[in-house]
């Protein structure tokens, strides 16, 4: 029987299988991301992550082992041990380097998933992708307290050239970044858990596979997704519902893309 045969309904899987997709970050969510990627049959990943594994890290990376403490081991390397059990034929391009560096590799891509922790990375990250055509697929969780009890909470945002950007959808705004440039030292305290990753890769994925098969008519008419931990829902986020415009972005004009072009005066 053909592997991908019990997903027939997505359509030719070529389609999965000529596809390149960046996934930067792959930590928590990212883990989950390239997993999910390679079982469905992505034929190449280009995977981005500087850093190695630490023990805060272990409650939530999948594919990560005890043993991996002791040999320092990158993260890349983890999602290619990974993907190799899963799916040999999936080519797993690892960089061990912040993104800012991989700009070419990046560009090329059919689509990009970021699994990046600061406002600043995601801003820069959409902006990159705009310029370049490529579709930018956002996810993020965090715990917040509320009136003494946690409450963890995230998104899955879909960034097309054309449509709507994040700042469009008012998820970027001037005092957030402003505020995390402030604070930015005690980012990485942040708490995090294994599950709520899970179902925000898992969304990310759906939508990633729906954009390049085209298998379901709704996949792309609610790019703004928030996720409820507390209650474990995920549903359209109500600054969409109340967007005027859902047709074009102000901040990203189809006519800005590219590589700048220098005119000698």
């Amino acid at each position: 029987m053909n592997t991908f045969a019990r997903q027939s309904f997505l359509g030719n899987h070529k389609k999965l299988a000529d596809a390149r997709i960046a996934v930067i970050g792959l930590g928590g969510g990212g883990s989950h991301v390239v997993q999910q990627l390679s079982f469905v049959g992505i034929g190449e990943i280009l995977g981005i992550d500087p850093d190695c594994i630490s023990e805060t890290n272990l409650n939530r990376l999948v594919g990560a082992e005890a043993a991996d403490l002791n040999s320092n081991a990158f993260k890349t390397a983890i999602a290619a041990r990974n993907i190799e059990r899963i799916n040999p034929s999936t080519k797993f391009t690892p960089k061990n380097c912040p993104w800012q560096v991989s700009l070419d590799e990046i560009k090329i891509c059919d689509l990009v998933i970021g699994c990046v922790d600061s406002y600043r990375d995601r801003f820069d990250l959409e902006s990159f992708c705009r310029r370049y055509c490529v579709p930018y697929i956002d996810i993020g969780m965090d715990v917040h307290d509320f009136e003494g009890l946690p409450f963890i909470s995230g998104q899955i945002i879909c960034s097309v050239p054309g449509n709507p950007c994040m700042r469009c959808v008012g998820f970027f705004r001037k005092e957030k970044l402003n505020e995390e440039a402030k604070d930015y030292g005690a980012a990485g305290a942040r708490p995090q858990v294994i599950w709520p990753n899970g179902v925000l890769a898992s969304t990310a994925v759906g939508i990633a596979v729906g954009m390049l098969t085209g298998w379901s008519e709704h996949v792309h008419h609610c790019p703004y997704l928030v996720y409820d931990g507390n209650t474990g829902t995920v549903v359209v986020h109500p600054r969409w519902e109340h967007l005027e415009n859902r047709e074009t972005c102000m901040h990203f004009p189809l006519n800005e893309m590219g590589d700048a072009l220098f005119i000698p005066l």
